[in-house]
Formats: structure tokens, C-alpha cells, sequence
């Protein structure tokens, strides 16, 4: 599998763990280490995995509610076992403009950390 594969199967997983509300998947997607940090309504959010899992956990899933999936990968940057992505994705009503650093380990890419900005809203 190239790097550029194992990075978009990781991010697809991401993408899923919201979409899906689904912890297992957060987990999944992200090194147990990384963070989760952005501005949402004016106010510094910073969340753990856990803490990141749990929320998507608590929130309808889109899926099963027959929203729209929203996910389009702009860009795709790999140096060595390391990368950066940047995605752009709809979650609870808003768009969403996520840079994702990811670390190459035992062979799988993982999310190590994210930061997010909100675009607005979705639609």
C-alpha cells in the first residue's frame, strides 16, 4: 500500500468516526497522543482522543439520520513517516476546515494531531 493510500484510509476512517458517531473509529483514526484543537464559537476547544471520542459518540449520527456525507481531501502532503492533509468536511450542521498531522507507525498512519476551523455553515 503507498503512503498516499494508508493516509486517505485513515482519514476516510476519521471522517466515518463523525459521520457514524462512532468512538471506535476516532480511536482508530487517531494516535492515542494527538490532540484535537480549534476555535468554535469564539472559545479555544482543545480535546483529547478519549475526549474527542466520547463527543462524537454523543451526537446523532448523520448517517443513520440520512444526511449527506461531505468529505473532500485538498491536499495531501508526505516527508518520510510523516504528513499533513488538509480536509475540508460537513459535521453537525457546519463546514469545516481541518489540518490533520499525521505520523507513519509499525507501518499505519495515524492522525497525531488536528486543528480545525470553522467555516460556517454547512450547506
Amino acid at each position: 500500500m503507498s503512503d498516499e493510500t494508508g493516509i486517505r484510509e485513515a482519514i476516510q476512517t476519521y471522517f466515518d468516526c463523525m459521520y457514524e458517531s462512532s468512538a471506535d473509529k476516532a480511536h482508530a483514526a487517531f494516535h492515542p497522543e494527538a490532540k484535537v484543537t480549534g476555535y468554535m464559537n469564539g472559545s479555544l476547544a482543545q480535546m483529547s482522543v478519549p475526549e474527542f471520542a466520547d463527543f462524537v459518540a454523543g451526537q446523532p449520527s448523520a448517517k443513520a439520520n440520512g444526511e449527506p456525507a461531505r468529505l473532500d481531501v485538498l491536499s495531501i502532503d508526505v516527508a518520510g513517516d510523516t504528513a499533513v492533509a488538509r480536509v475540508r468536511d460537513d459535521y453537525l450542521g457546519l463546514t469545516f476546515l481541518d489540518t490533520l498531522s499525521f505520523l507513519k507507525r509499525d507501518g499505519q498512519w495515524r492522525i497525531y494531531n488536528k486543528l480545525f476551523h470553522v467555516e460556517g455553515p454547512s450547506g
